[in-house]
């Protein structure tokens, strides 16, 4: 047998063989062609998704793809992170594909112990940074930034620097999620820590003076999210909870608060009136990565990398079925060839802080116990 009839056998061999028996890497080198036979014998992906519109991609997914279910999970990446461990411990394998945020505990308690994988398919490798493809794949871009009510303020942010929302005319009336019941906002104080020298310049600039901290504080960033909780900031449990009681039209005099950008495209359906407040200084909160891996334990490995290939959209300009639910003002995808939406602020103008979840992992415990101790 001459050796390109032996590679022919041996790829011929490989695409025989049930997923579950192939070589990981041989896995990750196939395309979708080849990964569908193989998805389909094992007839189901689950999903645990950070996002309630991984039920658009369920379907979609499986309208692209008869014959394999995909089972789908939404919750946020706090509860996926604790769940995924705790199978683990338990030695359960119940999820293929995980799809979250929070990558700085991501890459320290799922990547670093080996609970999941990285996988990029091999159609999109070129499309992406380095950073967007290692240690995990990037999906998208998505934040938590300030946010305002355009209806009440129809010429603009009604601020432009963060310290205003420690002074009296915003006494109860910012409002977010517990930074410690979702990870994405306790990331976003732990930016504003990291980033003391651009909060005290910020003070100086709006107050004329520069800043003088508290006994015991050791930053800018950390007096900013003191005063910011001295003056009656507003924690609740939802999302939703921020976006309504902004975005609610009609009110006079409507609270801003931090959530997530695209979230603007509820604002028809809901009757909402929600804008970014892209103007402030020094930012108006933080983007960071949406990230795609696959469970070490996967029990459908050829399945679980098509969902990911999926939701990586397709080759059109927009990303096609896979990448519709994300195709909104607010989401920024990493691939190159996907265009911005129309709606949205342009990436090179959007004012907000990219996060290095390296440096947000080193002392993200000590602004969570910060918190703490001003609930």
């Amino acid at each position: 047998m001459d050796h390109k009839t032996l590679l022919l056998s041996t790829a011929f061999m490989a695409l025989a063989l049930p997923a579950s028996a192939q070589p990981l890497a041989a896995l990750d080198a196939m395309t979708p062609e080849e990964l569908l036979p193989l998805a389909q014998a094992e007839g189901t992906v689950t999903v645990y998704a950070f996002t309630s519109r991984i039920a658009a991609v369920e379907t979609a997914f499986e309208a692209a793809y008869p014959g394999i279910d995909m089972i789908s999970h939404d919750m946020s990446s706090t509860e996926q992170i604790t769940r995924i461990k705790a199978e683990a411990s338990a030695g359960i394998a119940s999820v293929d594909v995980v799809y979250i945020s929070d990558a700085p505990v991501v890459f320290t308690e799922l990547l670093g112990p080996g609970l999941v994988t990285q996988y990029v398919p091999p159609r999109v490798v070129s499309l992406l940074d380095d950073s967007e493809k290692n240690p995990l794949l990037a999906q998208r871009l998505s934040t938590k930034v300030l946010m305002y009510n355009e209806e009440a303020n129809p010429d603009g942010p009604p601020v432009d620097n963060l310290w205003q929302l420690t002074t009296p005319d915003w006494t109860g009336r910012v409002i977010m999620v517990d930074p410690l019941q979702r990870g994405d906002y306790l990331d976003l104080m732990t930016e504003i820590v990291l980033r003391a020298d651009e909060m005290a310049s910020a003070y100086e600039a709006e107050f004329g003076q520069p800043i003088v901290l508290d006994d015991g504080v050791e930053n800018a960033g950390q007096q900013f999210i003191v005063d910011l909780f001295e003056n009656d900031l507003i924690l609740v449990s939802s999302t939703d909870d921020v976006n309504a009681a902004i975005g609610l039209k009609g009110q006079d005099n409507p609270p801003v608060g931090f959530t997530s950008y695209s979230d603007r495209r509820d604002n028809e359906d809901e009757g909402w009136a929600l804008q970014v407040a892209n103007e402030v200084v020094p930012a108006n909160g933080i983007i960071f990565p949406a990230v795609l891996a696959v469970s070490a334990t996967a029990t459908h490995p050829a399945a679980a990398r098509l969902a990911i290939d999926f939701l990586m959209g397709d080759a059109s300009e927009t990303g096609g079925d896979g990448f519709k639910p994300f195709y909104v003002a607010g989401d920024y995808a990493t691939r190159s060839d996907i265009v911005s939406h129309p709606d949205a602020v342009p990436l090179a103008d959007f004012a907000a802080w990219s996060i290095n979840p390296a440096a947000t992992a080193q002392i993200r415990q000590d602004v969570g116990d910060l918190v703490l101790s001003l609930q």
